[in-house]
């Protein structure tokens, strides 16, 4: 069975919109900031907006990091990061310097200007096609012309070139999209991008607990 879905309520971000979403679609969900829960979880989605150091910061304050750890590393449970929570899954970033969750092989960087002739916007915000580079359960039915919506300064480099899914151009080509296993992010806000994130959320929610 799919099962329901945690989201991972630390204090940061987008908890309200993408559980709306989730409930408009039908899934059932809820949010939570119990370790206890986080323990029982079927699926989680760590979502977020900020700061790196902060994410983490509120993540070991409320001590959700060794439930975390033992539900996606230990148990296997699926877990979908979107935009700062795909950059908490990695080792580090450049915007801080704490230790990330250390799922996935990889930082997050922050966009350079590459002295193009118009200047690069930080942060990135805005509505970007996706290129689908492999099959993942979580691109299942995005046609190739998908767009999504996009808030960040920073992007994630996995040293594992097969971890990428899908990437988008900005500044350069970046990663848009990673799997490692049962661990899947979107750099995208998939709540905010109307019938493809709908696709990417349904797709996730119908993932084998």
């Amino acid at each position: 069975m799919p099962g329901k879905i945690t989201i991972v309520d630390y204090g940061l971000g987008n908890v309200g919109s993408v559980l709306n979403m989730l409930r408009y679609l039908g899934v059932e969900a809820e949010s939570s900031a119990d370790p206890c829960e986080i323990d029982r979880a079927d699926k989680l989605i760590l979502g977020g907006v900020g700061a790196f150091d902060a994410g983490m910061e509120r993540l070991h304050a409320r001590g959700l990091v060794d439930p975390l750890n033992e539900a996606v590393m230990g148990r296997g449970v699926p877990v979908l990061g979107i935009c700062l929570g795909m950059q908490l899954m990695t080792e580090r970033s450049e915007e801080g310097s704490m230790n990330g969750l250390r799922w996935v092989p990889g930082e997050a960087v922050r966009f350079r200007d590459q002295g193009t002739a118009t200047r690069l916007r930080i942060p990135h915000m805005g509505w970007n096609e996706v290129r689908i580079l492999r099959d993942c359960p979580l691109a299942d039915g995005l046609p190739s012309d998908s767009r999504f919506y996009f808030v960040h300064s920073y992007h994630v480099v996995c040293r594992d070139g097969a971890d990428v899914v899908a990437t988008t151009e900005y500044g350069g080509t970046c990663c848009a999209m990673l799997q490692k296993g049962r661990i899947f992010g979107t750099q995208f806000h998939p709540e905010k991008s109307h019938r493809f994130g709908m696709t990417v959320l349904r797709n996730f929610a119908s993932m084998v607990a």
